[in-house]
């Protein structure tokens, strides 16, 4: 049985900082790309950053480029969102998801077959 398990989200102040986890289990972590997503009440979920099985290459959403940082450890089957510069418009439940080698690193959603259950950031001005 596959998991995603966030971690790290809490209240933070506008250019605070944040560092969430997701800790995978139940299939080999590195044979999956890995994604992070975010809704914010009242408002479709959105892409924020993806990588590849290796690490080597990543994606980002406009809104989060040069502020988050995605990266992952396949030793310790865990995905990464570093998060700098935080504004109250980053205020969401942040998910992470798996998807197969087979597609293309993708920020749409339907590529990815696994979510988790999400972690919410607050930020607060």
């Amino acid at each position: 049985q596959v998991q995603l398990v966030e971690s790290g989200g809490g209240l933070v102040q506008a250019g605070d900082s944040l560092r969430l986890s997701c800790a995978a289990s139940g299939r080999t972590f590195s044979n999956y790309h890995m994604a992070w997503f975010r809704q914010a009440p009242g408002k479709e979920r959105e892409f924020v950053a993806a990588i590849n099985w290796s690490g080597d290459n990543t994606i980002y959403a406009d809104s989060v480029k040069g502020r988050f940082t995605i990266s992952r450890d396949n030793a310790k089957n865990t995905v990464y969102l570093q998060m700098n510069s935080l504004k109250t418009e980053d205020t969401a439940n942040y998910y992470c998801a798996s998807g197969p080698l087979r597609y293309r690193l993708s920020g749409s959603g339907i590529r990815y077959d696994y979510w988790g259950q999400g972690t919410q950031v607050t930020v607060s001005s």
